[in-house]
């Protein structure tokens, strides 16, 4: 089950959460004090429902709040330009309304960015530390423009969203073979419009979201993190295995894992192994 919550962002803007929990009463599942506080964050275009089989997963022992990031889901937009001091402070805000701090952040992509520039900024918040497919090299402009000409290719409107899932998973170009669990997640993203169905985001804003951080590099603040850390791949997915050690190698208390037969989406791909990497990484930081 989920309960939404409320919040108000670091600037006003409207922001809901959601915490999930074990319809079953598991050990620490009644949201009590006793229980290990999670927060997820999901990554650019993502919304919090795409934590739900996470969540679900994890609330028989752990109180966990998935946050829809402005801009985002049921969040509001913010009235000036998209920053990343703003997706940090909202980030502390959720994290104090689940309080007390510390709590674990896990977090996908831009999320995993947001999470580990929080952690480095107000490490009394954070003492555990899940960063999962996002790079800490500068991508640049020309990654910019690549995604700029993606979004021109999506057929919008899409008929039907059996329509979304077959794009999404067999026909986008930027496939190198059929995913139906991407599909999946972008059939999430979208909501029936007049004339069929489109993103419930402007592509414009995810691009002016994803501009605050594609043109830096953050290997600066992952240095500053202090808590244990899990770098997590999926085997197939857009962080390498490489640049994934470098990371490793750079946080204080870094640690990796990797997803077999996973891709970027891999808390889609393979939900029963990335699972299990994170129930044991909580298992071994508690």
């Amino acid at each position: 089950m989920a309960r939404r919550i409320d919040l108000a962002g670091a600037d006003g803007v409207h922001l809901a959460a959601w915490e999930f929990t074990d319809p079953s009463g598991g050990p620490e599942g009644d949201g009590t004090a006793s229980a290990r506080r999670v927060l997820l964050l999901h990554g650019l275009m993502g919304r919090a429902s795409h934590w739900a089989d996470t969540a679900r997963r994890l609330s028989g022992r752990y109180r966990v709040v998935a946050l829809d990031q402005r801009g985002h889901g049921h969040s509001g937009e913010p009235a000036g330009p998209h920053t990343r001091e703003a997706y940090v402070a909202d980030a502390a805000v959720a994290v104090e309304r689940l309080g007390p701090a510390p709590v674990t952040l896990v977090g996908h992509g831009m999320g995993a960015l947001t999470a580990w520039q929080l952690a480095a900024e107000r490490p009394e918040l954070v003492d555990a530390l899940v960063v999962a497919e996002m790079r800490a090299s500068a991508l640049g402009a020309a990654s910019q423009r690549e995604w700029e000409e993606w979004f021109r290719t999506w057929p919008l409107p899409f008929a039907t969203l059996a329509d979304v899932r077959r794009w999404f998973g067999e026909d986008d170009p930027r496939l190198e073979r059929p995913n139906p669990a991407r599909g999946a997640f972008f059939a999430e993203v979208m909501r029936e419009a007049p004339d069929g169905w489109r993103p419930v985001f402007s592509p414009e804003r995810m691009l002016a979201a994803r501009s605050t951080w594609v043109h830096d590099a953050h290997w600066d603040t992952l240095a500053q993190v202090r808590c244990p850390t899990l770098v997590v791949r999926g085997l197939d997915g857009e962080l390498g295995r490489a640049e994934a050690h470098e990371m490793v190698r750079v946080l204080p208390r870094g640690r990796y894992a990797e997803v077999p037969d996973a891709g970027h989406h891999l808390h889609y791909d393979q939900p029963g192994a990335w699972c299990e990497t994170l129930r044991a990484f909580l298992a071994e930081t508690a």
